[in-house]
């Protein structure tokens, strides 16, 4: 059984942020090619990131035989994306004094 988890917890590990960049990258991808992509860890514990990432729905697994192939599902970063946008004002206020600071320097 998967356990529910959300958006923001699964894509707090980069293991599963690398996981989720794989699959971006490559679309429906084969449970042992993903572990490929990772050889410094143990196939058991790519399996244990892929569960997590299952759980948050930000992969979907379909067993084809004996083979088992994952494919991203990105709607659940849609509550990470609206979290984002909350503090792009406070970045643009940021880089606007950070650019007339610099600018002010130049004319000294």
């Amino acid at each position: 059984m998967i356990s529910n988890r959300s958006p923001f917890e699964a894509i707090a590990d980069p293991t599963r942020r690398a996981i989720l960049d794989t699959l971006l990258l490559s679309g429906p991808t084969r449970a042992g090619d993903i572990a490929k992509h990772f050889p410094q860890m143990s196939r058991p514990a790519v399996s244990k990131h892929l569960r997590v990432l299952r759980g948050a729905q930000l992969v979907q697994k379909d067993s084809r035989g004996r083979e088992i192939w994952y494919e991203i599902n990105p709607a659940p970063l849609s509550r990470v994306q609206s979290w984002l946008e909350s503090y792009q004002g406070y970045w643009e206020k940021r880089l606007k004094a950070l650019k007339e600071i610099s600018e002010s320097d130049m004319d000294s």
